[in-house]
């Protein structure tokens, strides 16, 4: 343990002690007079404390006092602490279009009060101004002084600068000049001017590392611009329209800013700073590392309130009720340190803020959390939501978002948009769903432009998600659809062709069954014709031979009975080489029709070879006379071989 403060001890100490040690030693007037004995019997005994008791309580309270003030505390670390800030260069376009009044009271008066308005809006960030027309200037470097930028911000008027136009380049050109950081912040307040191609300053603006934000001052719709004479400015005799320039859109967009067109609310400045916060990478300015302590001086004081009311009391002594109340209210005093008084939540949610204003979110919302657990308040849980929502874990802000509850309506609109965002910040269609319902919830309690412009937003995004939904189903059923018309197309091409194969095999075979019938026939009629000529050559040979044998006969009647046994032999032999030579061709006439059959069954049906069978036995011709079952019963000639 430790002090603070010790010169408290030092310089409050010794007189204390002196000044009690005078009057703790110092007699009562009456004993001036009087014996002991005789003071002794004219005192009441009231059994109260003596007036020596009183002055060491009061003693000690005032040595209770003097510690509290001392400041004593128990080291806990060192804490190191860092001033973060975002430099913005705030530009101000001061032409003569910016007096056209299509917005109240003009262009340059609503320009002017957006610009106070965010630096309102932004206390902890170094800001500085640059007025442009057809030439730019540095009208304040960067400054945390936000009271002397608006003094110099609101005198600014289309005078400031004679030459009238609308140069952006130029205005680019001031803006990498005035700010030193390596990436370069610039708000835009403008109408864009009459410029239709922002391609140079985009080129200039990315190689200088200048993300520009751009409010567009004006109305598509557009007006004449008033001199103060009250005439309009003319051109070629004709009064000159000045609209809204969205082609600023592509300077900010292309640089990695936004784009907002102005709204005579302030709902624009306060969703321009949103974004700028977000995408914004703050400056570190200054870092000091300080110690951490666990304050103690509470102790102290909670003792010596006790001990002031026990000297300043007329209490008894009585021992059998007072001793035991006064040893259970110190037993109860000294044993409860975590009974924390709401006096001093300050020094709880201090490590939470510091941790806060350091960009440390996560520990922020773990003391926020912390301390919403040990006091069950609604306000803590309600910063800490807030805390992980910056820390963009958006499931455990919600958390923290259900459990702080709240009588008054304006903080809880307040919950329910901060609910609304967090759901909308998840993104899935459920969430953006629920992020609706707390937008709505909100807008019952309290009605607020930024809210209800973030629930068009969602219902917007939520509408063109079904919408892209539906046309990705859509395409997936035709594609789909054509998928299986493309299969049903196949099967009937394939279907077809093995039908037209199917066919072509069929002819083929009719073909094949037709040339082997053709064939049989042509061998049958040449077999017959080869039989018949046999025959009729060996009708021919013997009648030779009997005419031979008969001339032979009558030529020579006595011919021996060796020649007659000779002719006998010759013939015997003839008839014997014709039936060999006709068991030889009835042999090989056998084999080629079983080798036409064998040939015959596998290219032609059974039908068919029925057909041919009976054919066979039917023809007395042939000598496959064993096929011929006459137990057969004839056969349907109309039968179909196929």
């Amino acid at each position: 343990m430790t002090f603070l403060h010790p010169e408290f001890l030092y310089f409050m100490l010794p007189p204390l002690f002196i000044l009690f040690g005078l009057l703790l030693t110092q007699k009562e007037a009456q004993e001036t007079f009087f014996s002991p004995e005789v003071m002794e019997r004219l005192r009441v005994s009231a059994n109260t404390l003596t007036m020596k008791a009183r002055n060491a309580l009061f003693m000690l309270i005032g040595f209770l006092v003097i510690i509290a003030l001392a400041d004593p505390v128990i080291k806990e670390g060192k804490v190191d602490i860092k001033a973060k800030s975002a430099d913005i260069m705030i530009a101000l376009d001061i032409s003569d279009s910016m007096l056209a009044t299509d917005v109240y009271p003009n262009r340059l008066a609503l320009a002017k009060q957006k610009a106070l308005e965010f630096l309102k809006l932004s206390p902890n960030e170094r800001i500085g101004v640059i007025a442009f027309a057809k030439n730019s200037y540095l009208v304040s470097p960067l400054s945390f002084d936000h009271e002397a930028v608006a003094f110099l911000l609101s005198k600014l008027d289309t005078t400031s600068i004679t030459e009238q136009g609308t140069d952006f380049l130029s205005m680019l050109e001031v803006a990498a000049r005035s700010i030193k950081n390596e990436k370069k912040y610039l708000l835009l307040l403008s109408d864009g001017g009459d410029k239709e191609d922002f391609s140079a300053e985009i080129a200039y603006a990315k190689a200088h590392n200048i993300v520009v934000f751009v409010i567009g001052i004006g109305t598509k719709k557009g007006a004449p611009i008033k001199a103060k004479n009250g005439e309009f400015i003319k051109q070629n005799g004709k009064i000159i329209l000045t609209k809204l320039n969205e082609k600023m859109a592509d300077l900010a967009i292309k640089t990695g800013g936004i784009y907002i067109q102005g709204v005579n609310s302030n709902a624009d400045v306060k969703a321009m700073l949103r974004e700028i916060e977000n995408g914004v990478v703050k400056k570190e300015l200054k870092s000091q590392e300080i110690e951490k302590y666990i304050p103690l001086f509470y102790y102290p004081v909670g003792l010596a309130l006790i001990l002031l009311l026990i000297a300043t009391s007329s209490m008894s002594k009585r021992e059998e009720v007072q001793v035991p109340s006064l040893f259970l209210l110190g037993f109860l005093l000294l044993t409860t340190p975590e009974a924390k008084a709401g006096l001093f939540d300050f020094v709880e949610l201090k490590n939470a803020k510091e941790a806060y204003s350091m960009d440390d979110f996560k520990a922020a919302a773990r003391e926020y959390e912390k301390y919403a657990k040990q006091k069950e308040s609604s306000e803590a849980y309600y910063d800490a939501g807030n805390a992980y929502y910056k820390a963009k874990e958006y499931k455990k802000a919600l958390k923290s978002y259900e459990k702080a509850i709240f009588a008054d309506p304006k903080k809880r609109a307040q919950k329910f948009a901060n609910e609304g965002n967090a759901y909308a910040r998840l993104g899935s269609d459920e969430d953006l769903k629920k992020a609706i319902e707390a937008y709505e919830e909100s807008l019952k309690l309290q009605n607020d432009a930024a809210v209800r412009e973030n629930l068009e937003r969602v219902k917007e995004e939520l509408k063109k998600r079904k919408k892209q939904k539906n046309k990705e189903q859509k395409k997936e059923k035709n594609k789909q659809n054509q998928q299986n018309k493309d299969q049903q197309n196949k099967n009937k091409q394939n279907q077809d062709q093995q039908n037209k194969q199917d066919q072509q095999k069929q002819q083929n075979k009719q073909e094949n069954n037709q040339k082997s019938s053709k064939q049989d026939k042509k061998q049958q009629e040449q077999q017959k014709e080869k039989r018949k000529s046999d025959k009729q050559s060996q009708e021919e040979k013997q009648n030779q031979a009997k005419k031979d044998a008969k001339e032979q006969k009558s030529q020579d009647s006595k011919a021996s009975k060796e020649k007659k046994k000779e002719q006998k032999k010759q013939l015997k032999e003839l008839s014997k080489d014709k039936e060999n030579k006709d068991k030889n061709e009835r042999d090989k006439k056998s084999a080629q029709a079983m080798q036409q059959q064998q040939q015959s069954a596998n290219k032609m049906s059974d039908a068919e070879e029925k057909k041919w069978l009976k054919a066979l036995s039917e023809d007395q011709s042939t000598f496959l006379y064993m096929l011929n079952d006459p137990n057969k019963k004839k056969e349907d000639t109309n039968e179909k071989p196929w």
